[in-house]
């Protein structure tokens, strides 16, 4: 799973999650006038809270961050997670909102003098109803507004690109490395040659580097700001990968409007929607 391509809208329900956890054993109700040594439930105290509430608003988070984690998510019933997450969240909300106005699991208590104190709803079902209501608007929201978009943790600043295909200095053939013998002298066992003429066998050449494309261009890093599919050259539909926000990847070339970019593990290909890319 890789933790940079969640947004931060994620966080967000990451953060309502264990907000919603720590409610959960908080008190699920109170009442008036009532003595400090009464203990009162928490919201684990009753089974229809922890299974419509806390349990419902914990799965849906997870669905959520899980689907926007992982590079190819599983689906259910070809269904993909994330839909499945929201709906949970929303879900816990409704049932949250609801369960504040019905308290369950309270009893009318009846005072010494006769009144009847009816149960009001605890800090924790306050807090989960908070924490509900946060988690389902961040998972309807994040896919809609550009700052929930954003990237949660930013991506690590790469080290300068060299040219493309370049090699480093002092490599084998390279032209300022000291050749074995001096120049216009006689190899051993070879005929000596005049002065500026050339050797009768081709000394090593320095490998040259792939053709730099037309115009302008130089190989730059990039990133993407959202899950984008990455395309094979020879224009076929399926994608060979998918680029994750908080990795930087080289641009190679450009073609119009698209860029061909090469993976880590050395895959090329063309990324059509280039809007929104960050440069390194």
């Amino acid at each position: 799973m890789n933790i940079r391509s969640l947004t931060r809208g994620d966080g967000v329900v990451i953060g309502a999650a264990v907000l919603l956890l720590i409610a959960s054993f908080l008190d699920l109700y109170s009442f008036d006038n009532v003595p400090d040594s009464v203990d009162l439930p928490s919201l684990w105290g009753s089974g229809p809270v922890v299974f419509s509430v806390v349990l419902a608003g914990i799965i849906g988070a997870a669905l959520v961050v899980v689907a926007r984690g992982l590079p190819q998510a599983p689906k259910i019933a070809s269904l993909e997670l994330a839909p499945f997450g929201i709906a949970f969240t929303v879900f816990a909300a409704w049932s949250a909102l609801g369960n504040i106005f019905d308290v369950p699991g309270g009893f009318d208590n009846i005072g010494e003098n006769g009144s009847v104190n009816a149960p009001s709803p605890g800090i924790g079902m306050i807090l989960a109803l908070i924490a509900t209501l946060l988690m389902a608007a961040a998972a309807l929201a994040t896919p809609l507004v550009p700052a929930l978009k954003g990237a949660l943790l930013p991506a690590p600043r790469p080290a300068a690109p060299q040219p493309y295909g370049a090699q480093p200095p002092g490599g084998y053939g390279y032209p300022g490395a000291q050749q074995p013998g001096g120049y216009g002298q006689p190899q051993p066992g070879q005929p000596g040659q005049p002065f500026g003429g050339q050797p009768q066998q081709a000394q090593a050449q320095p490998q040259q580097p792939p053709q730099q494309p037309a115009g302008d261009f130089s190989p730059f890093w990039f990133a993407v700001p959202v899950p984008r599919p990455l395309f094979a050259e020879d224009g076929s539909p399926t994608p060979i990968a998918e680029l994750a926000p908080g990795t930087w990847y080289l641009a190679v070339e450009q073609r119009g409007a698209t860029l061909v970019a090469q993976t880590q593990d050395g895959r090329r290909g063309v990324l059509q929607d280039t809007s929104g890319i960050q440069r390194g």
